[in-house]
């Protein structure tokens, strides 16, 4: 439940100081593309705000964006549950269960009505009344309307949430859909990928807590600081684009050079998303860096566009060079929009 004590204060007690909320403000700054001159304003706010109920939602999913948000390293898990969040409600990191858990749910709605942040995870079965998964008797689809109803805002966490992902692919048993296309009338972020990025979620959080008001979106629902651009304009191998120089296979010697694998199927000039600039597990490495290509899995329908290793242009690369490339053919249908780079909601 909400804290009566400030976040400042918290962070106090375990001996962190002015100095380390105003280095922690300066990189949610400049991961969230806002102004430096905010770093002292968040650092000032988060210093004075309470901590926010979380009320996290899993539905029709795999648990991997569960498994990413606990291998964030910014801040860490640790962190957002016991310092920047008050998590009230995740069946799967919670100690209760059954009908505890239930009266944990009730109970948190109760005490944090119009100001809890509603998390879900996975996606929402709507065939034959949402039978197809349920909780504690309770169809999916019933527990997203009722618990929405009294949400500050809802975050739509992975693919499956904010588009159905996977379960909403072809041919669709269950009726997936995701959470904006059954929730309207409140403010709904969405944090696509499979799984996504755990320092998006992260910097998305902080910033409703420092201002008050979900970060700037793009025209998905997506915050524009981290889905603005292309991979493919962040890529490291950008340059061996630029040059036509590409991988033919995955273990010739332009594979091993590090050449660019669009013409191995990467889907990273259509797919929007951080992975080439925040990368994973603490900034290791990131799929493209590891040698695969991206399958675009942070857009809708990724799953049924498929031709993870067809090219977008539909085989050699040749004459497809540079960002005015207008691959408008086979699964790169409207590519043209996709490269037109930030893209921002009215």
């Amino acid at each position: 439940m909400e804290s009566a004590e400030t976040l400042g204060e918290v962070l106090g007690r375990r001996g962190f100081g002015r100095r380390s909320l105003l280095k922690f403000a300066i990189a949610m700054t400049s991961s969230l593309a806002l102004p430096p001159a905010l770093a002292p304003v968040m650092a000032a706010n988060l210093a004075k705000a309470k901590r926010r109920s979380v009320i996290w939602l899993s539905f029709q999913e795999c648990t991997g964006c569960l498994e990413t948000l606990l291998r964030s390293s910014s801040p860490s898990i640790e962190a957002l549950i016991f310092d920047f969040v008050s998590l009230d409600y995740q069946e799967s990191l919670m100690a209760a269960a059954g009908a505890d858990a239930e009266r944990t749910l009730r109970e948190a709605v109760a005490a944090n009505k119009g100001e809890y942040l509603l998390a879900i995870d996975g996606s929402i079965p709507v065939k034959d009344g949402g039978v197809y998964s349920m909780t504690g008797g309770r169809s999916n689809l019933g527990m997203l309307s009722e618990i929405a109803a009294d949400a500050k805002a809802v975050l739509a966490i992975g693919t499956c949430a904010a588009y159905g992902g996977i379960p909403k692919a072809y041919p669709n048993p269950t009726g997936a859909a995701g959470v904006e296309d059954l929730i309207s009338g409140k403010p709904i972020v969405n944090i696509p990928g499979c799984p996504p990025v755990p320092e998006v979620l992260s910097g998305v959080l902080v910033h409703f807590i420092s201002f008050g008001h979900l970060p700037e979106l793009d025209d998905r629902k997506r915050p524009l600081a981290y889905f603005g651009t292309t991979i493919h304009d962040q890529c490291y191998r950008r340059p061996f684009y630029d040059q036509g120089k590409f991988a033919k296979s995955f273990d010739d010697e332009g594979a091993r050079q590090g050449w660019c694998l669009f013409e191995l199927g990467c889907k990273g000039p259509v797919t929007h998303n951080a992975c080439a600039s925040l990368k994973w597990n603490g900034g290791t490495s990131f799929p493209i860096e590891s040698g695969h290509g991206c399958i675009g899995c942070s857009e809708p329908d990724f799953w049924d566009a498929g031709s993870f290793y067809t090219s977008l242009a539909g085989g050699s690369s040749a004459g497809w060079r540079n960002t005015g490339i207008a691959l408008g053919v086979g699964v790169a249908g409207g590519l043209a929009a996709a490269l037109s780079g930030r893209r921002k909601s009215t």
